[in-house]
């Protein structure tokens, strides 16, 4: 799989209160260009389709602290990384949703580290999630 190079570089803070306004204020600034309707970003490698970004915050708000600032630190670039990358990702069947197939899209942050996001995606009606965006670790 080939890690697309990203101009962003993940924010930057050890605690939840520095990193969490600098991921909502991203959030904010992709809803305000869809009021009344889902927030989404367009992907070329989905043929511009939708990826809806709301499921991001409950998939994230089920993890531990850690784990959620860990995340957080990679939303941007993972926004960055949907709007503007035309590599493969490997997919593959979600094995406890069987109409669901899981996206991941491998990235590089300009700091050289290496970061993945995660798209699921509805078979039957063809919808696109963000999952998660994290580090390698």
């Amino acid at each position: 799989m080939k890690a697309y190079q990203i101009k962003s570089k993940a924010f930057h803070g050890t605690d939840y209160e520095e990193v969490y306004p600098q991921a909502a204020a991203v959030f904010k600034r992709i809803k305000n260009k869809n009021p009344r309707r889902q927030p989404n970003v367009r992907s070329p490698h989905f043929s511009n389709s939708k990826i809806f970004i709301g499921t991001f915050w409950q998939h994230l708000n089920q993890k531990s602290n850690p784990d959620r600032i860990r995340r957080l630190k990679f939303f941007g670039c993972g926004i960055e990384l949907i709007r503007n990358s035309r590599f493969e990702p490997t997919t593959k069947k979600n094995p406890n949703k069987p109409n669901f197939l899981m996206h991941r899209f491998a990235g590089v942050t300009a700091d050289k580290e290496l970061f993945y996001v995660q798209i699921q995606e509805n078979t039957k009606t063809g919808k696109r999630y963000l999952m998660s965006a994290f580090p390698e670790q």
